[in-house]
């Protein structure tokens, strides 16, 4: 079944290409303002041994970990503690639902403001944008733990703590690797923005400027297809990972539908 939806989508993606790159040489399309699908691709594998790109690339890479990193060890505890405590998630619901639609690319001048260096602005911006998925998965994810299973343990004499860790958590982990695996598209979109905004010295958002003040739009395409396909790779690891790792919860979750 996933190998046929796999195949369906590299089909799609196939005809919208050839599409494309027909439009190109037939002259629907201005090759002087959008080059042709073949030429992007060309372009994209040559920047595989370019050692300004690859130093772009490890840039982006960086701040966009580093970001994540950060925004899942602040989101996942405090969504325990949101998700725990019921009057303490209702006190907080007003301010996350407040805060949680503003574009961290919004916020970028404030941040700059607040923090005076270029990589630390950026990291900011993905923790801001990538903590949100992770806190409402994790605080959706205790809501989902069986009532029953909590007042069973509870029954034998464990105490708070023993059942957030025994019950708690193992239940609401597949949501929590979910929120993370969104939090991934999520950092990378915002950490690529803001080096369009920002600039700086390296990031792939960088190198699109470098790319586009030189008339380049073969380079820029590039690079946004390669920004493309990182996210794609590590969307589907993280998939890959939660499948294997929660294969309970897949089964739970069909036999419940």
């Amino acid at each position: 079944m996933i190998r046929r939806k796999v195949a369906r989508g590299a089909a799609g993606v196939a005809v919208l290409l050839i599409a494309a790159e027909l439009a190109g040489r037939t002259g629907l399309v201005d090759r002087s303002l959008i080059p042709l699908v073949s030429e992007i691709f060309a372009r994209a594998a040559g920047l595989v041994v370019d050692p300004l790109f690859l130093a772009d690339l490890q840039g982006t890479l960086i701040v966009w970990a580093t970001g994540l990193l950060a925004a899942v060890a602040i989101a996942v505890p405090l969504g325990l503690f949101l998700g725990t405590l019921r009057r303490a998630e209702l006190a907080a619901r007003p301010l996350v639902e407040f805060l949680r639609p503003i574009p961290s690319v919004a916020l970028l001048p404030l941040i700059a403001l607040l923090v005076p260096d270029d990589a630390g602005i950026k990291i900011t911006a993905v923790v801001y944008a990538a903590a949100w998925p992770v806190l409402v998965n994790t605080m959706y994810g205790l809501r989902d733990v069986d009532p029953v299973a909590k007042e069973t343990l509870r029954s034998f004499g464990f105490g708070h703590l023993s059942v957030l860790l025994r019950v708690c958590l193992p239940s609401a982990a597949p949501f929590v690797l979910t929120g993370v695996r969104l939090a991934t598209a999520v950092g990378l979109i915002v950490a690529i923005s803001a080096e369009l905004i920002t600039g700086g010295t390296a990031g792939i958002g960088t190198f699109m400027i470098r790319a586009g003040s030189g008339m380049r739009t073969d380079l820029v395409l590039a690079a946004t297809l390669w920004a493309g396909i990182l996210g794609l790779v590590v969307n589907a690891l993280l998939l890959k990972a939660q499948r294997l790792a929660f294969r309970w919860h897949a089964v739970t979750a069909e036999a419940a539908s």
